[in-house]
């Protein structure tokens, strides 16, 4: 009897984690539906699959199903109240779903959304994704309702203990945010030259093309970023 038990435990065991498995194949081939119907069985064979749990969260932020997303992230963060990245992500699914929504109801929204990524930064003073949340978020709300340079910046600077690149390029998007392009392009300059990404070659060669129309500049960078 005990050993029909342990083939049976471990047969279900095994199709876990082969659901699970090919969850993330399939998630990393981005084939959402795929993905979500083997995590899906995973959690129905083990209802404490948290990791599961946060790719159907992560795969319906990707299908832009927000309540679904939200519920996900929500029911992680208060199984795990001290996991920022949950309280990341919870904030950033709220936050989506306050853009595409009506302007009443994305007001009564911000505020989780600040309390959610406040609190992520709170639990993870290393956590460089929340932070840029909290400048975007300071710097695109309008100030009666929140928004502050003041205190995007304050964020901004944090990113930049944590990494210079983050940290330029998130003062260069204030910068051009409030159309001071001379200071963007100092603080762009930077970024590009510690970092030599194709995401601070991007920013630099727009603010150069399409902001301070300088084109003999974009032409150059170009040149010596594709050598």
């Amino acid at each position: 009897m005990r050993k029909i038990i342990f083939f049976f435990l471990v047969t279900f065991q095994l199709f876990s984690q082969s659901n699970f498995e090919l969850g993330k194949q399939y998630f990393a081939e981005k084939k959402w539906e795929l993905a979500q119907n083997n995590f899906e069985k995973a959690i129905v064979q083990n209802p404490n699959n948290y990791q599961a749990i946060e790719y159907l969260g992560d795969i319906f932020g990707h299908l832009k199903n927000w309540d679904s997303a939200i519920a996900k992230y929500k029911s992680l963060r208060e199984k795990f109240p001290q996991n920022a990245n949950y309280w990341y992500k919870y904030g950033g699914a709220l936050g989506m779903k306050a853009k595409e929504s009506s302007k009443w109801k994305a007001l009564g929204l911000i505020g989780d959304v600040e309390d959610a990524f406040l609190k992520a930064a709170e639990l993870d003073k290393k956590h460089i994704d929340t932070r840029w949340a909290l400048v975007m978020l300071y710097i695109e709300l309008p100030g009666i309702i929140g928004g502050s340079e003041k205190k995007a910046q304050k964020y901004a600077s944090e990113l930049l203990n944590l990494s210079k690149v983050d940290g330029y390029l998130a003062k260069g998007y204030i910068d051009v945010y409030f159309k001071r392009y001379q200071s963007a392009e100092k603080n762009y300059s930077l970024a590009h030259k510690i970092g030599n990404s194709k995401t601070t070659f991007e920013k630099l060669y727009d603010l150069y093309l399409n902001k301070l129309k300088y084109t003999d500049k974009a032409k150059q960078l170009k040149k010596e970023f594709n050598l």
